[in-house]
């Protein structure tokens, strides 16, 4: 499916499960924002949105954080559009940005975990002072990584998600809840 029309769009989110609702997310978020606050607070950290999906995420973050920083980005994808990731694909590593810097990494999924791990190994081996990670919702499931991230908001089974910057097929980023797809649509 390349691109989808408005009907397929309802079609999909008609079949879907919501998992959380928008006031979950909501109080997720700021459970977040409580937690990086006091941990970065007085640090004026480097906050690295990750591309594409921690952009949904971040928004919905920094105006909850009341304290100096600064804003950039990493992109390193393994779905590129897809529904199954593949390898690390760098297309923005801001070393220098993160350079003697804290830094915290948003994003909108722990999934198998390999993404997040090698955004924070680069961070580290780029020089960053310290390297926090959060990310909006955290799959239920076993991965091979060791990493975990530091500040997790929403816990959901492993399945299919979308919705608050998740994506099915690179759509579905802005729905107002996170829906796990029906098994007929993945």
């Amino acid at each position: 499916m390349n691109k989808m029309t408005a009907e397929d769009y309802l079609a999909i989110a008609g079949r879907a499960e919501c998992l959380v609702t928008t006031a979950e997310v909501e109080a997720a978020l700021q459970r977040m924002s409580d937690a990086i606050s006091a941990r970065l607070g007085d640090k004026d950290p480097v906050v690295l949105a990750v591309m594409t999906g921690g952009i949904v995420a971040t928004g919905l973050l920094l105006p909850r954080l009341d304290f100096a920083l600064r804003l950039d980005y990493v992109h390193a994808t393994r779905y590129r559009g897809g529904t199954r990731g593949g390898e690390i694909e760098w297309r923005h590593r801001p070393a220098a940005a993160v350079r003697g810097e804290h830094v915290l990494v948003i994003d909108d999924i722990f999934d198998e975990g390999l993404t997040m791990e090698a955004i924070v190994q680069a961070c580290t081996e780029d020089g960053a002072a310290s390297v926090l990670s959060a990310v909006l919702v955290e799959k239920e499931r076993k991965r091979d990584c060791d990493y975990r991230p530091d500040l997790v908001g929403l816990q959901v089974p492993d399945r299919y998600v979308m919705g608050f910057g998740l994506d099915y097929k690179s759509y579905f980023r802005n729905a107002n809840r996170i829906l796990a797809a029906a098994p007929a649509d993945i």
